[in-house]
């Protein structure tokens, strides 16, 4: 009696082996569907246009009114924008609607979108806690909310129907007042379970006046045992001294195209970068995505971890499946390197807490079964 690849004279064998086989199937079906890691998404550029446009029109919002139909609304969230900051403008629509009330909704669409049309498995979501509390009130009282919206995300991105292992990383904000910051801290060592590191974020070309400020902030984070990364050579800013204090670094393209000096001691760190490649032609920074073939070659050849990622996923109009695609057939990486990317993805992963990542579990499987 024949089985596929497997010969089997005696029928009771043979029926435990289709069971086997059929239960491994339904592991695989059930649980091990999703396969990637995001290391770097944003919580209010990961809001998809027509989902945005239909929250707009439901809760009658006057932002609605600035465009006559959907299409031109699409068009203007994401076209490519001249430079970084006119991009990071796009940010505060999202945010002003990113309420207390609205947020489950949100988390709600984006949780199923990555789970059923990007097979994530694992997943790190990036925001501004402060932009998120109410707007009327003091400074001491929108601090004292951000619990509140932390606590709301984490519960809302916990969905049993897409099983994807999620956690939050809280950014500071370049145009934040310190005490801001700092709160933004404290509040990631007061809870753990939900959030499991800090960013600073803001656009890059504004940290150099409060440079004490921030290595401040960033060696208090430390104190505390909580884990970081920054918004770091993304563009214009060139800022060594934070370097240190990081265990990734967002985006970090900088680094091979105009410092590759530097990569010797990333690559002593550890430390990961996250490349996020559609966000680069959005922002003006490169001129086609070729150009990334530099930073991809120069960091596998100095031992340089990287983690592909979205960065804006709606603002962007991409999935990580899709980056995935367009560095392969524009020749930026091979197969043998973007396995590479994904395995760094769960190496560096912040709350993954397998010594495996979910491709290499099914392999398993299937060796198992074959055995």
């Amino acid at each position: 009696m024949k089985f596929g690849f497997w010969y089997c004279k005696d029928p009771d064998k043979f029926k435990r082996t289709r069971q086997n086989r059929e239960q491994i199937i339904r592991i695989i079906e059930e649980v091990l569907v999703a396969l990637y890691a995001e290391l770097h998404r944003h919580l209010g550029g990961s809001v998809v246009p027509r989902i945005l446009w239909r929250y707009l029109e439901r809760s009658e919002s006057d932002l609605i009114e600035r465009f006559s139909n959907y299409p031109e609304f699409e068009d203007f969230y994401t076209r490519p924008r001249n430079t970084l900051d006119e991009y990071l403008e796009l940010h505060t629509i999202v945010e002003g609607v990113q309420t207390a009330e609205a947020l489950p909704y949100f988390i709600y669409r984006l949780m199923r979108g990555a789970y059923i049309f990007e097979n994530l498995a694992y997943l790190e979501l990036r925001y501004t806690p402060y932009l998120r509390t109410n707007p009327n009130l003091d400074q001491s009282r929108r601090i004292e909310q951000m619990t509140e919206i932390a606590q709301i995300v984490g519960r809302s991105s916990r969905l049993k129907e897409y099983p994807i292992v999620s956690s939050q990383i809280l950014c500071m904000h370049s145009k934040l007042p310190y005490e801001v910051n700092r709160a933004i801290v404290d509040l990631a060592a007061q809870m753990p379970e939900n959030i499991c590191a800090i960013d600073l974020a803001g656009g890059d070309a504004y940290y150099g006046e409060r440079m004490e400020e921030f290595i401040e902030l960033f060696e208090y984070a430390r104190s505390l045992n909580i884990k970081a990364t920054c918004h770091l050579y993304e563009t214009e800013g060139h800022y060594p001294e934070l370097l240190p204090f990081l265990n990734r670094i967002g985006h970090g393209i900088q680094i091979p195209l105009r410092y590759p000096h530097l990569l010797k001691e990333v690559a002593q760190r550890k430390q990961c970068l996250e490349v996020c490649p559609t966000t680069y032609l959005k922002t003006g920074t490169l001129q086609e995505i070729r150009q990334l073939k530099q930073v991809f070659d120069q960091c596998f050849d100095a031992g340089v971890d990287i983690a592909i990622c979205t960065d804006n996923a709606g603002l962007n109009d991409v999935r990580l499946p899709f980056e995935y695609e367009t560095l392969l057939t524009q020749d930026v990486i091979g197969f043998e390197e973007l396995q590479a990317c994904q395995d760094a993805a769960f190496r560096h992963a912040f709350a993954w807490q397998y010594a495996q990542r979910p491709a290499s579990l099914l392999d398993r499987l299937l060796k198992s079964e074959a055995s």
